[in-house]
């Protein structure tokens, strides 16, 4: 049960004064959906204003605030044209106060013509004449305006204004409760960081290093805990043992030898198998390490020791792919594999039901279907999930319930994943590594190019396609953003390609529904559709060995290891693959760095520890990258400096000060349902 004292930050934002469903719908879409998450939408920056007596003082593109006597309205001729308020200050100069769109009804009510207003903005030029566009604030001569100098600036959606969802802050944090504390002492007074309370309040007033670390801390100290107590519980589960006697695996017909660490793996999981602590293993391996081999082999243990494997997948596509490549492959053993998805229906779907229950099928391959109430199986010991970073902890406890005992459960990625990254997502897995690639493995020629050549670069497509092969073309966006950057969306990039390759174009984005994206993805995958365009929607495990050439448009506005699985998609068959990085005009110093690094690299782990490096250097990409963190406070620079400590801080909680037991114990608890780790507390209770 969630302790108490929590209640007023789990209360819904309904409750709070103004909140109606109008309101609610775009709090909503920001995820705002309690006090709490209120109270953890930190500010992306401050804008510090300077107040002056007139324009002169201050400077162009400067933020300033300034009384102003308004003189005149101007709208303009067609209703897209900007709507001008003129002003002047105390000593006569002429400021325009620009408005675009709806806006000018709000400007046409707040500056009636001969009243004196404070207003705030940023102060810029238009021809030969000052302007402040869509001042941030307008306030009577008597407002307080002035105490605005430092104004946070929060992610918004539309439907809400900054001063909104400020006002909202404001309340939740009056609502926020004293909280006693999780951390240990020492640390505390080492770093000098203020109380949990504090901290947040002056997140929002300020850019205060030590508020924002102390918050970050406790959500990395939270994950640390839940996964100790998830590792701990796993080790007191009841498994099974499992021992192989190499009948099956002896049989496999494999494309190439095994490397020596696919060779290193396997025994890495054979060990773990044959304990009765069920496995929970991940196995990281760069892309086209060859991780399925490695999985097939950790299956026919559980089958060669008269037990069922499972292979969980995050999506339809990926399924029936895995399906295809072990049935092939372990077609020599004589290990009956089957296919399990929600769109099994019918007579095939029983068979598949009852040939689990009855223990004929020895391998099962699906989604999620294959852990709904209405399957059944004789004895499921091994489960292999595929990109781990899909599922969540809570939803691997439910595997668990699957199995007579607990299975063994062997988590992959494509991913790799810098080190302090790793022992955040997976601190209650052990790691293996998968960092050589199998032989026959062609390296992937990478190209640089602006914008401006994508003209040849077309004429070179259509040549590989008339030659036969397939290609990928991606894009960073869906849709075109509304202002001057031109982002060339998945869309409009479809549209153009379409003109010139007719239906050999086929286009799959995150708005897609399901049954589109797998009609465009399987007409690909067979070859029907020579060019794929897509959003990164693409990135994980598509496998079409005839495609040669990846174009990833925009590739500045991509993290290294992001350009690295995209990359990854081509060089799957025997011929020469190709992938160009486009880039537009400018490019930031980093970015030059990251597109150098690709074309110099095909290491996956090294890319992945330098994306890290370049990027905790504090150019996180404007927008969060999916897939970035998995936290929602804890920036990349925060997590490699600061969850050590906290991992180091847990673990002194757990061995040292009683677990969840004593005092501090007490506060913990607190702090596991605060950033609702609570699977973390249940395993306590449910183990």
């Amino acid at each position: 049960m969630r302790p108490d004292i929590l209640n007023p930050l789990f209360a819904e934002t309904e409750t709070l004064d103004g909140v109606g469903p109008k309101l609610k719908k775009p709090l909503d879409r920001l995820g705002l959906t309690r006090v709490r998450d209120l109270d953890y939408h930190l500010p992306e920056r401050f804008v510090t204003r300077r107040a002056v007596q007139n324009v002169d003082d201050a400077g162009e593109g400067e933020q300033i605030v300034v009384k102003l006597s308004v003189t005149e309205h101007r709208s303009g001729r067609s209703p897209r044209a900007p709507y001008r308020v003129l002003a002047q200050d105390g000593i006569g100069n002429v400021i325009a106060l620009t408005y675009f769109g709806r806006a000018s009804y709000n400007a046409k009510k707040q500056l009636p013509v001969g009243e004196t207003r404070w207003v705030a903005g940023k102060l810029e030029r238009f021809g030969d004449m000052l302007q402040i566009v869509h001042p941030d604030h307008v306030v009577e001569e008597d407002g307080e305006t002035l105490q605005r100098l430092c104004e946070p600036v929060y992610r918004l959606s539309e439907g809400l204004t900054q001063p909104k969802i400020a006002g909202l802050v404001d309340q939740s944090l009056s609502r926020t409760p004293e909280l006693p504390e999780w951390i240990d002492s020492s640390q505390v007074n080492k770093e000098d960081w203020p109380t949990w309370r504090d901290a947040l309040v002056l997140a929002h007033k300020g850019e205060n290093a030590p508020a924002r670390d102390r918050l970050a801390y406790d959500e990395l100290l939270a994950n640390s805990l839940a996964l100790m107590l998830v590792r701990a519980d796993n080790r007191k589960r009841k498994g099974q043992p499992l021992q192989g006697n190499g009948t099956y695996r002896g049989k496999l017909a494999l494309p190439f030898p095994l490397t020596g660490a696919q060779r290193r793996s396997i025994a890495e999981i054979e060990g773990d198998m044959a304990q009765e602590a069920p496995m929970l293993r991940l196995l990281q391996g760069d892309v086209g390490a060859g991780k399925t081999i490695v999985a097939l082999e950790a299956m026919l243990i559980a089958v060669e020791a008269g037990a069922q494997a499972a292979l969980l997948a995050p999506t339809e596509i990926l399924a029936r792919q895995h399906y295809e490549s072990l049935r092939r492959m372990a077609e020599p053993t004589g290990a009956r594999v089957a296919l399990l998805t929600g769109r099994d229906k019918g007579k095939a779907r029983e068979a598949t039901l009852m040939g689990l229950l009855d223990g004929s099928i020895d391998l099962v391959v699906g989604t999620h279907a294959i852990f709904q109430d209405a399957v059944s199986y004789r004895n499921l010991a091994m489960v292999v999930i595929d990109e781990q970073h899909r599922f969540g902890v809570g939803q691997r406890l439910m595997l668990a319930s699957k199995g007579r005992r607990a299975p063994h459960v062997l988590a992959m990625t494509a991913t790799p994943i810098p080190r302090t990254l790793t022992l955040a997502q997976y601190g209650e897995l052990d790691v293996s590594k998968l960092d050589e690639l199998p032989p026959g493995r062609q390296a992937i020629d990478t190209v640089v190019m602006g914008q401006a050549r994508i003209g040849a670069l077309v004429d070179r497509l259509a040549a590989q396609i008339a030659e036969g092969r397939q290609a990928y073309w991606v894009c960073p966006m869906v849709r075109e953003m509304d202002g001057p950057e031109e982002i060339a969306a998945a869309e409009a990039r479809y549209a153009a390609l379409k003109e010139r390759f007719g239906d050999d174009v086929v286009m799959v984005h995150g708005q897609l529904g399901a049954e589109l994206k797998d009609a465009a993805m399987e007409r690909f995958a067979r070859g029907d559709a020579k060019l794929l365009v897509a959003t990164t929607v693409i990135e994980v495990g598509v496998d079409v060995p005839n495609a040669t050439l990846m174009v990833i448009e925009q590739a500045e506005r991509f993290g290294l290891a992001q350009l690295h699985q995209l990359r990854g998609r081509v060089g799957r068959g025997s011929e020469k693959s190709f992938c160009v990085l486009l880039h537009g005009e400018t490019l930031s110093e980093t970015a030059q760095k990251r597109l150098a690094l690709m074309r110099e690299s095909q290491d996956g782990f090294f890319l992945a520890e330098e994306d890290l490096r370049l990027r905790g250097g504090g150019e996180l990409l404007g927008t969060r990258q999916s897939g970035d963190t998995p936290f929602a406070v804890a920036s990349l620079e925060q997590i490699t400096e600061l969850l050590p400590k906290a991992y180091d801080d847990a673990r002194l909680l757990m061995e040292r000060d009683g677990g969840l037991e004593g005092k501090r114990g007490e506060a913990a608890r607190v702090l596991l349902y605060l950033f609702e780790r609570d699977f973390g507390v249940k395993t306590l209770r449910g183990g």
